[in-house]
């Protein structure tokens, strides 16, 4: 098969990358886009405090409420409904935690998927240590969090459920809507992570009926240190976890940081431009790369089979590899990883894997790929050939 290199999507970095490598870790975090760049740099030109009540105060909270409106375009939701935070940790944080003091005697249960990301999990954990009961919902064996089985889980007593919207390890996309119909009906509120999800797939959170969301700006080419929780209209108010100036209605005090935001906003306005186009060139390059492995007799699998996984991304058992050794041999050539950044360093299974029934032998042969709207056809070639050098030597 002949390939001609063609550039991918809109590029979010300049052709000529300060490293060397291909960049594969998208699941961990993304390029900032050049309009994200200069939206930052442009708010940066003047003090910007938004509850100053003076021309540059004013003009800092019209730069904050137009990315939370280019935020909310793109989230499905209103910019009223959004909170600003400093990522979807403080986020997951806000919500699981800040409702928790309103959680009835009757209703003392909070399910969470067992495939949660541990900004989920943990507060999870700190909300049984304080005498709730915590569910961890089953998922498949493909990752997909188990519908039959839900009901049971909730119960007729649960205050929240929490199912993130796609993975952070395998890429796989959860069916939040459908989760969101099981837990009403048994009268729980829902709150879905959705850090992974925005600006790489379609995000309807009105749609999906979801109460709250988690949402973040380094996952979509925005900047760190920014993301959201997105409280839905009419759905209680978490207590604050930070007091202090009264700022955003009390929810979450601190100057809000506006050059961040307008970054998050920019970004969000990109992709709402080009997330289509985006999506397509992901999964293109994505697929270039795992045809070359293939043509190479390279013998691979998805690790989470026929389920629906984000463009562009997804986890990969390579056969009789030592995942870890692959991803040191090609790290001069190519940036990927074996599991979710946010817990390296562990000898052990990740929980997501425990939790999908995946064997010690796969998992310690299974790595993550999630290309980049700036991955170019060339990039897809010199990286498959990377791997395919190093796989012959592992």
């Amino acid at each position: 098969m002949s390939r001609t290199p063609t550039a991918g999507g809109a590029r979010h970095a300049p052709s000529a990358h300060a490293h060397a490598g291909v960049y594969l870790d998208g699941f961990a975090t993304t390029a900032i886009a050049p309009e994200a760049r200069t939206a930052m740099l442009d708010a940066l030109d003047l003090p910007a405090n938004p509850s100053s009540a003076h021309a540059l105060g004013e003009r800092a909270a019209r730069i904050v409420e137009a990315a939370k409106a280019n935020i909310a375009v793109l989230a499905g939701c209103s910019p009223s409904e959004l909170v600003m935070t400093s990522g979807a940790t403080e986020a997951n944080n806000l919500a699981i935690t800040g409702l928790s003091v309103y959680a009835p005697a009757g209703r003392r249960r909070v399910v969470v998927s067992a495939v949660e990301h541990r900004a989920v999990l943990e507060p999870a954990a700190a909300l049984a240590a304080a005498g709730f009961e915590v569910v961890h919902a089953a998922v498949d064996g493909r990752g997909l969090i188990d519908l039959d089985r839900l009901p049971e889980a909730i119960g007729d007593d649960c205050w929240l459920v929490s199912v993130m919207a796609v993975n952070n390890e395998t890429g796989v996309v959860q069916p939040v809507a459908d989760v969101a119909r099981i837990a009403h009906a048994r009268g729980a509120l829902v709150h879905t992570d959705a850090a992974q999800a925005l600006g790489k797939m379609p995000v309807d959170l009105a749609g999906w009926d979801v109460d709250y969301a988690s949402l973040t700006g380094h996952k979509m080419h925005g900047p760190p240190g920014v993301g959201a929780l997105y409280v839905a209209a009419g759905a209680p108010r978490p207590r604050p976890l930070l007091l202090g100036g009264g700022q955003q209605s009390g929810l979450r005090a601190g100057t809000e940081p506006t050059a961040l935001i307008a970054g998050f906003g920019a970004a969000a306005a990109a992709a709402l431009d080009r997330g289509p186009r985006d999506a397509a060139s992901r999964e293109a390059t994505l697929d270039t790369i795992l045809e070359i492995l293939s043509e190479h007799q390279v013998r691979w699998e998805r690790l989470t089979g026929d389920a629906p996984t984000v463009s562009g991304g997804c986890a990969v058992v390579v056969d009789g590899i030592d995942a870890d050794e692959l991803c040191q041999r090609v790290q001069n050539d190519v940036y990927l990883s074996t599991s979710s950044a946010c817990s390296s360093g562990q000898i052990t299974l990740s929980h997501v894997l425990r939790a999908m029934g995946v064997s010690p032998d796969r998992g310690r042969s299974t790595i993550r790929l999630m290309t980049a709207s700036s991955t170019t056809m060339a990039d897809a070639e010199r990286a498959g050939a990377a791997l395919v050098r190093a796989i012959r030597f592992v």
